[in-house]
């Protein structure tokens, strides 16, 4: 999903390109090591002080879906997402992670 109800799935989709925003601010290059597992022993903690009100297992599973979009979507993936019309739009990676 682009966002809650697919809010953003025009915006990415006319951009090129598909977002992944949980309050963590910094750049992750340097954080998308290659076993989610560490990523997030040092993801969990940013995230939960942007979101005080979430558990720690909600923690994981949005941490563990960005490492997903940003590490794990490879060139030549198709990624789907909903429009918001009962349609998908469709679209092929065609890069890596870059902080925008």
């Amino acid at each position: 999903m682009l966002g809650q109800k697919s809010a953003h799935a025009r915006q990415c989709y006319y951009g090129q390109f598909i977002g992944g925003d949980w309050q963590i601010i910094e750049d992750l290059t340097d954080e998308l090591v290659e076993d989610w597992r560490d990523f997030n022993a040092r993801c969990i903690p940013k995230f939960l002080d942007a979101h005080p009100e979430k558990s720690r297992v909600a923690a994981g599973l949005a941490c563990g879906a960005l490492h997903t979009i940003c590490r794990g979507a490879r060139e030549g993936d198709v990624v789907l997402c909903p429009n918001r019309t009962g349609e998908y739009l469709v679209g092929v990676i065609s890069g890596g992670y870059i902080r925008a």
